[in-house]
């Protein structure tokens, strides 16, 4: 089966009926979890970013309260899966300043954990995290760069 692209596909979209399109976007979200969320970010929690980037920050506050270090490959894991909700929370929202306010929270609730128990692999996650906050802080305002990076600055081991 061959894919269209997107241009066609959307072409296609707009000639459609609006309780057409209803059942494509239900039929979607059936299928994939991932489909929902990100259906449910955009008809609820879109028109309000503050608050969205306020209740991520307090599910990943939670998570890290919540982590039980067996060892250290069961730590790094639980840390991971931190890591992926965020991504996905980030990819759903696809603005810059909600990838730094994210990110930058991930960081300080990850970096008690890097200094504590000095593992190379969280070591290269909070690693890799500042140069993702620092990619997206290059597409801000400069006012935003500025504010930002005085918090940035706190985070730098």
């Amino acid at each position: 089966m061959k894919t269209e692209s997107i241009n066609v596909l959307k072409k296609k979209l707009l000639t459609m009926e609006p309780h057409e399109l209803t059942a494509l976007c239900l039929r979607l979200v059936k299928y994939k979890k991932e489909n929902k969320e990100l259906l449910n970010y955009l008809l609820f929690e879109s028109e309000d970013e503050n608050t969205f980037i306020e209740s991520v920050k307090m599910e990943l506050t939670d998570m890290f309260e919540n982590l039980v270090p067996i060892s250290s490959y069961n730590m790094t894991k639980q840390i991971r899966k931190i890591h992926r909700f965020a991504a996905k929370q980030i990819k759903y929202s696809g603005l810059p300043a909600t990838q730094v306010e994210i990110l930058m929270h991930f960081c300080c609730l990850l970096k008690p954990k890097v200094i504590r128990y000095k593992l190379t692999a969280l070591e290269n996650m909070y690693a890799q995290q500042l140069k993702k906050i620092n990619i997206a802080l290059a597409k801000l305002h400069e006012d935003l760069q500025y504010d930002y990076a005085k918090q940035l600055n706190e985070l730098d081991m």
